[in-house]
């Protein structure tokens, strides 16, 4: 694209109000998700014999800018490993939606590693979910608060 069109390709988003991403994030989720209603009531019951998952960043309620890191860790038990094709990252809203497709290249045995994640202002709960090659299976949710840019 050259110069201008990209110069007025950038001032219509900026127009519009919509604030561009940077090159280098991966949208984990957008605007318009983040509108959705929240899930009622959800709870991840009973003990799960599956790998542990462990949120490593972002942490804490003060609210991280976006993009952020997402990194999840993944604690494969002694007698069995993680199985990579059963992790499912769902964004908790009325109805569920599926973010699993967003993640994949970010994906490992050890976990999720999405070092610059779009997110919207506000706070947004995850629900992961993985098998080890057993099938067991664990889930947790996952709360983000980012902070209004």
């Amino acid at each position: 694209m050259h110069g201008f069109a990209r110069a007025t390709l950038l001032a219509g988003v900026i127009a519009a109000g919509l604030a561009p991403v940077p090159a280098f994030a991966d949208v984990l989720i957008t605007e318009a998700e983040a509108k959705y209603p929240n899930a009622a009531n959800f709870t991840v019951r009973g003990a799960l014999k599956g790998p542990g998952i462990q949120q490593l960043s972002p942490m804490g309620d003060a609210g991280a800018q976006s993009p952020l890191p997402l990194k999840i860790k993944f604690i494969a038990r002694a007698d069995a490993a993680v199985d990579l094709a059963s992790v499912r990252v769902s964004y908790l809203k009325m109805p569920m939606i599926d973010l699993t497709s967003r993640i994949k290249k970010h994906l490992s045995a050890g976990g999720i590693d999405m070092t610059q994640a779009e997110v919207p202002a506000g706070t947004h709960t995850l629900l992961i979910e993985v098998k080890d090659t057993q099938g067991r299976l664990s889930a947790t949710t996952v709360t983000l608060t980012v902070a209004p840019k």
